[in-house]
Parts: C-alpha cells; sequence; structure tokens
C-alpha cells in the first residue's frame, strides 16, 4: 500500500542506507551504489560524495539522479525518489559532521571525520529536489 505524503518524508528523512542510481556510460546500465544521504520532510535531499568521482561525473552529465531507501523490520517499507539536481557545493567539514552524524556513533565521530577527511579526498555536496516518488509498506496490506 502507497504510503502519504507525510509517512513517505517522514520516512526518508531517517537515517537508513540508501541505493542511489545515475544513468551510466552508454553500453552501461545504470550506476547503483549503496550512499549515506540527508533529507528533511518539504525540502531538498543533498549527498556527499568525491569530487571527480564516477558517481559525480554521471550526476554531473545526466543533471538528475534517483534515490530509493528500505528497511525489513517491522514493515517491509520502502521509499524512492528522483529528481533534478538543484547544485552543488564544496564539502566541508562541517556537512561532513552534518552527514556523518545521523550514521556513526558520537563516541566514534571525530575519528570518523578525521578518517574520511585523510582518505577520501575533495568532496562535493550534490543537492536533488524530490519530483518522482514511489513508496509502499507491505505490512499494510
Amino acid at each position: 500500500m502507497p504510503l502519504s505524503r507525510e509517512e513517505r518524508e517522514q520516512f526518508l528523512a531517517e537515517p537508513h542506507v540508501a541505493a542511489l542510481s545515475v544513468a551510466g556510460e552508454e553500453g552501461r546500465g545504470p550506476l547503483t551504489v549503496p550512499i549515506w544521504y540527508q533529507y528533511e520532510p518539504g525540502g531538498e535531499l543533498w549527498i556527499l560524495t568525491g569530487r571527480g568521482s564516477r558517481k559525480h561525473e554521471l550526476i554531473a552529465t545526466a543533471g538528475h539522479f534517483s534515490l530509493m531507501a528500505d528497511r525489513l523490520e517491522p514493515t517491509i517499507r520502502y521509499v524512492s525518489v528522483e529528481g533534478p539536481v538543484t547544485g552543488t557545493a564544496p564539502g566541508t567539514r562541517e556537512v561532513l559532521r552534518e552527514l556523518s552524524a545521523r550514521y556513526v556513533p558520537a563516541e566514534k565521530l571525530d575519528a570518523y571525520i578525521d578518517f574520511s577527511e585523510k582518505n577520501h579526498g575533495e568532496q562535493v555536496v550534490i543537492r536533488m529536489r524530490p519530483e518522482h516518488w514511489l513508496s509502499a509498506d507491505l505490512g499494510k496490506l
């Protein structure tokens, strides 16, 4: 059964590891990878990725991407969004902290940020406006 607007936005605002998908190069399928993301109901969604990475380049070329978050418990539920890129900006320590705090325990956050800055290279924030939504909760059947 589809989720209401409020249910799907609230679900997407939870810290799920999502699957990002973007059109691939000619002759290849779409690039689909796990990713952390940030979203607040009614707003734009954003991700943080390596500047010049395959993901970054494909999103820049396509101008849009899809993101799907799901869970198995207590019911099977998913939300998928697709929309245009609305902007990019350099990744900063502050956005890295904001995003990482959704996924990393507080006592490990500073160590993770230090690790990420030393090992992941220059980052870029990519913002997307969700335009097309698919959602379901199979526990509501």
